[in-house]
């Protein structure tokens, strides 16, 4: 069945890094664009990112360009997420999906934490 294993989150200070794993397996990843979601407490889902198939397209919400960078490695059917120049506002459950645009819901307990405090 599909799966989607993120990872790589954590507590990072403001204006620290971290970058971000999605792990994917069950259908052919290197056929579907991917993208990368968040939700703050108390917020709704942001689309963060996404990349095409082959890493030809990419978008980013204005509230993270230039800081974050979104890539894959259809090898290792992995998708990653850069995140540069953090700040507490970027706090939020981060979740990778299949797709350019992710779904206005994600599966409840997935996702990685991402907490940027000093």
């Amino acid at each position: 069945q599909v799966q989607l294993v993120e990872s790589g989150g954590g507590l990072a200070q403001p204006g620290g890094s971290l970058r971000l794993s999605c792990a994917a397996s069950g259908f052919t990843f290197g056929n579907r664009a991917m993208s990368w979601a968040r939700q703050a407490p108390g917020k709704g889902l942001e689309w963060v990112s996404g990349i095409y198939s082959d890493g030809s397209v990419t978008y980013y919400a204005d509230s993270v360009k230039g800081r974050f960078t979104i890539s894959r490695d259809n090898a290792k059917n992995t998708v990653y997420l850069q995140m540069n120049s953090l700040k507490p506002e970027d706090t939020a459950l981060y979740n990778c999906a299949i797709g350019f645009k992710p779904p206005a819901t994600m599966p409840p307990g997935q996702g990685t934490q991402v907490t940027v405090s000093s």
